[in-house]
């Protein structure tokens, strides 16, 4: 029986891992012919293949709950195609025990998921993101279409690209006063962090290059100085979070994230939803396989292999497509966001329950 369970693994996980690597190479070229359409005097062929390999990673991970559906069909087709399956069902193995096998080769791309989604994705993207800000910067004053906003205290900060190491490229800081006027503006080409070990209240950031305008009640005045120094509660590790979207950073930065921006006061459930979501990702892929084994048992027991790459496709996207617009009604109707991520998982794993108990 283990060398049957070790045989379903094998076919299972090799399947699994070229549906994969397929589906998120084929989204990686994709990005990349997009990403000729910015190319400029700075920014260049090479920058814009070096960007799109770099976001592998992620588009790897957001494919797995698709790619397992599509992986344990194709798998499990090939199996019955063969009729290996009528063998196994002949000699007295029951479909729970595919299932059992089916799932230990299944939670192994869970845990590579897991651990690329935790400490592989977040920093790859943010390379990928500040790299191309960079580029296309030319290496001299930002100037990009987007950047990333953040608030500390009294202060809006807009900062144009941030590498991993937490070193901030073009940051412009807006002091808004109690009475809702703009107080102070600031501009600084880049900013370092300058940390002591054990003295945290004495570290501060850098500021280089910088250009300050001071907003009175009769004039206004602007001041260049070469360094200075800019005390506030930011670190690298806070910072690191601020250029990454809600769906790229990992569970335990959005968890931190979330709670500082309850604290300052801001807009935080679009990174509770994220949270949630990520939560949930692992058992929304292991659903997959009661769908899966279900449908090769049932319905597509006979079928041509891309009949059921085109079912794999559309009951993923509809998985997906049911997360995204619970998730943008959870914000808009202030439906709490672990409700909104839990729903379609439980919805298709009670689908595949009953699927699955339907087969003889």
């Amino acid at each position: 029986m283990r060398l049957l369970d070790r045989y379903i693994m094998r076919t299972v996980l090799l399947t699994l891992a070229l549906v994969l690597l397929m589906l998120a190479g084929l989204d990686t070229l994709f990005s990349f012919i997009a990403e000729l359409e910015d190319l400029g005097r700075t920014y260049k062929l090479k920058d814009a293949a070096i960007y799109s390999v770099a976001t592998f990673p992620r588009r790897f991970y957001e494919f797995i709950p698709v790619a397992t559906l599509i992986g344990c069909l194709l798998s499990l087709g090939m199996l019955a195609s063969n009729s290996e399956l009528v063998v196994m069902r002949a000699a007295g193995v029951s479909v729970h025990r595919i299932v059992y096998a089916v799932l230990k080769a299944v939670l192994v791309i869970v845990a590579v998921g897991i651990v690329l989604g935790q400490c592989v994705m977040p920093y790859t993207e943010q390379y990928a993101q500040s790299y191309r800000a960079l580029q296309q910067g030319g290496g001299k004053t930002l100037k990009v279409k987007h950047g990333n906003w953040h608030r500390d205290g009294e202060y809006f900060i807009h900062v144009n690209a941030i590498e991993p190491n937490g070193v901030m490229h073009g940051v412009t800081r807006y002091q808004v006063r109690e009475d809702n006027r703009l107080g102070q503006t600031g501009f600084s080409a880049r900013a370092v962090y300058q940390g002591q070990e054990g003295a945290f209240e004495d570290d501060y950031w850098r500021l280089e290059k910088n250009r300050i305008t001071t907003i009175g009640s009769e004039h206004v005045s602007v001041d260049k100085a070469e360094t200075i120094k800019w005390y506030t509660e930011l670190d690298p590790a806070l910072i690191n979070l601020v250029v990454l979207k809600p769906d790229h950073l990992s569970i335990t930065g959005l968890f931190q994230y979330s709670a500082h921006m309850k604290n300052e006061g801001l807009s935080y459930k679009p990174y509770l939803l994220a949270f949630w979501k990520k939560v949930m990702q692992p058992f929304g892929t292991l659903t997959m396989i009661a769908i899966a084994v279900s449908f090769v048992f049932g319905p597509l027991r006979s079928v041509t292999m891309g009949f059921r790459v085109m079912v794999g496709l559309v009951v993923g996207l509809v998985f997906n497509y049911a997360q995204d617009f619970l998730g943008f009604a959870s914000l808009v109707f202030n439906i709490p966001p672990w409700f909104a991520a839990t729903l379609p998982v439980v919805a298709f794993a009670v689908l595949g329950a009953v699927l699955l108990s339907r087969v003889k």
